[in-house]
This record gives C-alpha cells, structure tokens and sequence, in this order.
C-alpha cells in the first residue's frame, strides 16, 4: 500500500497495490501490520456500510471526548468526494478540510484521525461507502458541524438543487459556534 500524506497532519491517502490480469483484478484493502507501520497502530473495532443516491451529503460528523474515532473510508460502488474537517482548537489547520474523490476505479482509502468532523457527497448515481472505526458507535457523544458553514469553504460539487439532506445534518452549528470541540494539545489515542 502507499500513503500519501495530505496537506494537513494525520490525514492521509492510501492506494492499494493492485493487481489485473484478464479475470479482473485483486488487492489487499486493509493491512493491520502495513497501517501499523505507515500510518499509526490503530485496533479497529467496527465496520460500517452505507448506500446512498447522487446528491446526498452526510456530515460533518464526530464523536466527542473519549469515543473519539478514528475512520478509515472508502468507496466500494460509485463515487465520493470525502472531507476531513481539522476542528482541534489551537491547531494551526482548525477549521481546514482535506476533500479527496474516493471512487471504485481509484480504490482510494482516507484515512480521517481522532479530533476530525468528516463528511461526503454522492457523485455518482449511487455509491455504496465503508468505513471502519477504531471506537464504537455512541449516540449520546455525537457532534456535528454545518455542511454548508461559509467559514469552511467546502465545494461539495454538487449545485443547491441537487443536494440531499436528512433532518439531522440540516441544522447542525457552524463550527465557530460549536461549543464541544477537540484541544490540539490533547492525545485522544491515549
């Protein structure tokens, strides 16, 4: 596998080395040694699939305090730009986003570390996204972050008619209001 690091700290790409011959193709998705050594020792403890139709975005999710994720992600059918807020006060990237299009030609995986809001949009007809997590699902230490927050800047590339929202995403704070939040200084892998 190849990590590509992004422009801000912790977040990286990963590509698989793939092989293709006439039947199709073959590559190892996850490699518990390999991200051990290349990007961090992590135990992930939970996978997740979800399908979802062109135009929907969901986030920007986190979990709080001690049922921080981590996440890796990636795109099995269709195609998905992801996006990795940096909302860890005092960071000097609070508030960047990382936007990489995970599809199933390109195989990529993000990498989206504790101490991040993540989000994606459906750019395809439909896309069928896993991700794995290294804490387990805890509903009561949820937090969000507008998708739509000016201050972030994301370009979903999808146009305002196109987007698809559950009630949930469409009222979460922009992050300047956003009261419980990551510290910089703090190890969350602790």
């Amino acid at each position: 596998m190849k990590v590509i690091p992004t422009e801000i700290e912790g977040v990286v790409i990963i590509e698989p080395r793939i092989f293709g011959d006439d039947r199709g193709y073959f590559f190892e998705s996850y490699s518990q040694q390999q991200f051990d050594q290349q990007v961090r020792p992590i135990r992930f403890v939970q996978d997740n699939e979800s399908k979802s139709c062109r135009g929907v975005v969901r986030g920007l999710h986190f979990q709080k305090g001690a049922a921080a994720q981590s996440k890796l992600v990636r795109v099995v059918r269709g195609r998905v730009l992801d996006v990795a807020v940096d909302i860890r006060r005092g960071s000097p990237t609070f508030g960047c986003h990382v936007a990489v299009e995970l599809t199933e030609e390109n195989h990529r995986q993000l990498f989206v570390p504790r101490g991040f809001a993540h989000g994606f949009s459906v750019l395809s007809d439909e896309a069928v996204f896993q991700y794995k997590c290294d804490n387990f699902y805890a509903p009561e230490t949820e937090g969000a972050i507008a998708w739509d927050d000016p201050d972030l800047g994301i370009d979903w590339q999808l146009s305002k008619e196109e987007i698809i929202l559950s009630a949930k995403d469409s009222n979460h704070p922009r992050l300047k209001d956003a009261v419980e939040l990551f510290d910089y200084q703090t190890d969350y892998y602790a």
